[in-house]
């Protein structure tokens, strides 16, 4: 009886909350989070008032959070397969059984959406959709196109929620989203190729021959670098946007030419990394710093 009251009485410990912020992809999140605060500052043309400003960081960061934690959920037989997940919190393990985090994944999506509705409706219907399409047909061929919805909807909330107007330059942000997306999932896929195999996930691109796939992938950059140049023509974006879209597209172009003359996972892997924080975050931070500099 005394070591039952005990072990009730037990604090949480650091590594227990760790796990915890794990299962949420913290890196993910504060990424979508990051796009999603530079939405609102592009929306407000450089000055934001408080609080939709506080409102967009808090909703994005707890639903994108709460997403996470929930596809973790839905992946953990996969993940537990691959070399390249079977370390993350549910097949590892550190969290068990599996669902403990659904309680309080789901708890974070939902408040959420009540802050994204009083944000705007529109911000809770972007939302809403958003967190659909990151939880339905999961390891599909069809999931780069719910990526591409999940991955607009912190955009789409950042802006709405301080412009509620669908203007040319939220489209045009959308459609560099919608190239992006692609890009990046599928240069991971063909970089761990004989991972996805092992977990029988064997869709488009891995369908196509080795080949055929690193010209998809530099065919991808190319047109993510033209829509970025489309984004700062639609959106009168200054000099230091179009400064950056230029190094980092070509550096996007570089890198997938470079995979596709020497055709190994490093540089696929490579590409899969710059494509994250290092392209995505430096252009949505240069949209920012237009209004600033």
């Amino acid at each position: 009886m005394n070591t039952l009251s005990t072990a009730k009485r037990a604090p949480i410990s650091l590594r227990q909350v760790w796990n915890y912020i794990d299962v949420l992809k913290p890196r993910e999140t504060a990424l979508l989070t990051f796009i999603a605060l530079c939405a609102a500052v592009v929306g407000a043309e450089g000055h934001p008032e408080a609080w939709p400003f506080v409102g967009v960081f808090v909703a994005v960061l707890l639903g994108s959070g709460g997403c996470n934690g929930l596809t973790n959920y839905l992946d953990r037989n996969v993940d537990a397969i691959m070399t390249r997940t079977c370390r993350r919190a549910i097949p590892s393990q550190r969290i068990h059984p599996p669902e403990k985090v659904l309680p309080f994944a789901t708890a974070l999506v939902v408040i959420a959406l009540i802050l994204a509705y009083f944000l705007h409706p529109l911000c809770f219907a972007f939302g809403l959709a958003g967190t659909v399409a990151s939880l339905v047909w999961r390891k599909r061929a069809m999931c780069v196109i719910q990526g591409t919805i999940a991955g607009c909807a912190p955009v789409l909330i950042g802006y709405l929620a301080i412009n509620p107007r669908f203007e040319w330059t939220i489209l045009f942000m959308c459609l560099l989203i919608a190239v992006w997306i692609p890009l990046h999932v599928w240069s991971v896929m063909i970089a761990r190729r004989e991972d996805y195999v092992r977990a029988r996930i064997a869709y488009f691109p891995l369908t196509m021959k080795p080949a055929n796939a690193l010209k998809l992938l530099s065919l991808l950059s190319i047109i993510l670098y033209a829509a970025s140049l489309a984004l700062w023509h639609a959106a009168d974006f200054g000099w230091l946007f179009f400064a950056i879209a230029n190094i980092m597209g070509a550096a996007m172009v570089w890198a997938s030419i470079h995979l596709l003359r020497h055709g190994e996972s490093k540089d696929s892997w490579r590409l899969y990394k710059l494509s994250s924080f290092p392209y995505l975050g430096l252009i949505f931070l240069a949209m920012c710093l237009n209004f600033w500099l």
